[in-house]
């Protein structure tokens, strides 16, 4: 039977951390179907994210692994739970699915901390600038193409005004503040956005000079989503074909740990307000 939903990386995630759960038991993958009262591919292809599965049975199993961290089970229940739809899917088949996952690790995150070094980030992007960054895409975008990677970033913004609004920390390079995508008018809408953005109450935006030296994966724009419980944390690097999610203990820590670097090299958030102010009035 095929499976209902589409093959998303959260959904990968959850059958991921039951097999992580079933290892950590002790358990083959054959010994465990046995144990549910299933087949041995009914599991595979829950623990590969082809199939979804309730949160009733990811209890049940949790149950059975004899797993004793309530709150890292409560959190996969919830996962299970989520059945949609959300805005992404009427984008499904018509955009890359990295960028569909990006939206959804950004909609669950109860966190996010992001390191840009080109680019303004996409959470922050004006409209006009969003258009300038597409015109240079090789091959050149078709215009209905276009006009739809322009909405779907537009709509990714919605998550900062969700309910429960997380914080959400912006690390920017001053190189992102100096490139130029497209013109003059452009780059002044983009730097008066970022301004007004500070203006939230969940949102700190961190610039990072050129003053302050260098700092490892420099040359990398990465996102790193907290989840619910610290085993549920999600990474995000950017990479050429798209997206690269990471969620093993070793990444993850050396993520944190490269943030962690930037931050403490970045200006404060009323510095980085003011140096946003100064590129604006130099425009």
């Amino acid at each position: 039977m095929p499976p209902r939903k589409p093959q998303t990386e959260r959904r990968r995630r959850l059958g991921a951390e039951l097999r992580i759960m079933r290892e950590q038991a002790g358990l083959t993958i054959s010994e465990a179907a046995a144990m549910h009262g299933t087949d041995r591919t009914t599991m595979t292809n829950i623990e590969v994210g082809r199939f979804g599965v309730s949160a009733d049975r990811v209890r049940v199993w949790a149950s059975n692994y004899a797993c004793r961290e309530t709150d890292y089970v409560n959190a996969l229940a919830n996962m299970a739970k989520e059945r949609g739809p959300h805005w992404w899917d009427e984008y499904r088949d018509l955009l890359n699915a990295g960028v569909l996952d990006l939206a959804e690790m950004e909609q669950y995150a109860v966190a996010l901390r992001t390191s840009q070094i080109t680019h303004v980030p996409g959470l922050l992007q004006h409209k006009a600038y969003t258009k300038a960054v597409f015109r240079h895409a090789v091959p050149a975008l078709a215009p209905d193409d276009f006009e739809r990677k322009v909405n779907f970033r537009m709509e990714r913004r919605r998550v900062l005004d969700r309910e429960g609004r997380p914080q959400f920390t912006f690390l920017i390079h001053e190189v992102a503040l100096h490139m130029r995508f497209g013109d003059s008018n452009s780059t002044r809408a983009q730097l008066k956005h970022l301004l007004e953005q500070t203006d939230r109450e969940n949102v700190t935006i961190r610039v990072i000079p050129f003053a302050a030296g260098g700092f490892a994966t420099a040359g990398v724009s990465t996102s790193y989503a907290y989840g619910p419980v610290a085993r549920l944390d999600m990474a995000q690097t950017d990479i050429p074909t798209g997206s690269l999610f990471q969620h093993a203990e070793t990444p993850l820590a050396n993520y944190r740990e490269v943030h962690d670097r930037m931050e403490r090299i970045s200006l404060d958030p009323e510095a980085s307000r003011k140096f946003i102010h100064a590129e604006l009035t130099q425009l």
